[in-house]
């Protein structure tokens, strides 16, 4: 099991595709937040203003390396656990959320405009959230791509499933408050807010056995009934 775990850690960020892949969304995250300080008022220039637009904006690429992970696992020559590639999305996923972290800091800190009067508020909460906003979003993408075989599709179902819930339970007054404790959108507003209380940790947790833990799951199950055919 360790020797299939150091693989798919190796994998996940190992071909030059995903490094590019990688690259590509940093600089992505830069750009925004470049974008985001030179436009924004300054009562809005702060790290958890700037951090919940950019990690929000990173978290959308961020499943599509769960998705290759799980890909390399249909096709590998002989069945693997499933577990070692669910948790190898961690470390592309950690690795963008710090970077995201540190894109964030330098962009506002380096900014030669004027910014809110209390900018690095709740940092420290802000900074944790980025990363934990990155792993569930990494899960989202392991557990779709687990339940579906087109890469393609399962990339388009981590941005269409969450948001699809989440505007419906937004559309119904009575089922407004599920989507904080269902949907990743929902808890990434508090993550990325700073602002989080006991009982919004718990709101994230929920939406982690949701989506990362049951998701990968039935994605396993689902597999392993199949059989694991390989394909291209």
């Amino acid at each position: 099991m360790d020797e299939t775990i150091r693989e798919a850690l190796r994998r996940s960020l190992g071909t030059p595709a995903r490094r590019w892949l990688l690259v590509g969304t940093l600089v992505m995250g830069l750009l925004a937040a470049v974008a985001l300080v030179a436009a924004a008022d300054p009562a809005d220039r702060t790290f958890a203003e700037l951090s919940g637009t950019v990690q929000s904006l990173l978290s959308v690429a961020t499943p599509l390396f769960g998705i290759l992970l799980v890909r390399d696992l249909r096709r590998a020559p002989v069945r693997l656990p499933v577990l070692p590639t669910v948790l190898a999305v961690g470390l592309p996923a950690v690795v963008i959320g710090v970077a995201g972290v540190l894109i964030c800091a330098a962009t506002l800190a380096l900014t030669p405009a004027d910014v809110a009067e209390a900018p690095w508020r709740f940092a420290g909460t802000v900074a944790v959230g980025s990363v934990l906003v990155q792993i569930v979003a990494g899960l989202v993408g392991t557990g779709l791509g687990l339940l579906l075989r087109s890469v393609v599709l399962a990339f388009l179902a981590t941005i269409i499933l969450p948001l699809g819930l989440f505007a419906l339970l937004g559309a119904v007054d009575a089922l407004r408050p599920a989507q904080s404790w269902l949907t990743p959108f929902g808890s990434v507003r508090n993550l990325l807010s700073g602002e989080m209380s006991a009982v919004a940790w718990v709101q994230w947790l929920c939406v982690l056995l949701v989506w990362g833990v049951g998701l990968n799951a039935v994605g396993a199950a689902l597999l392993n009934r199949r059989g694991r055919p390989t394909g291209r």
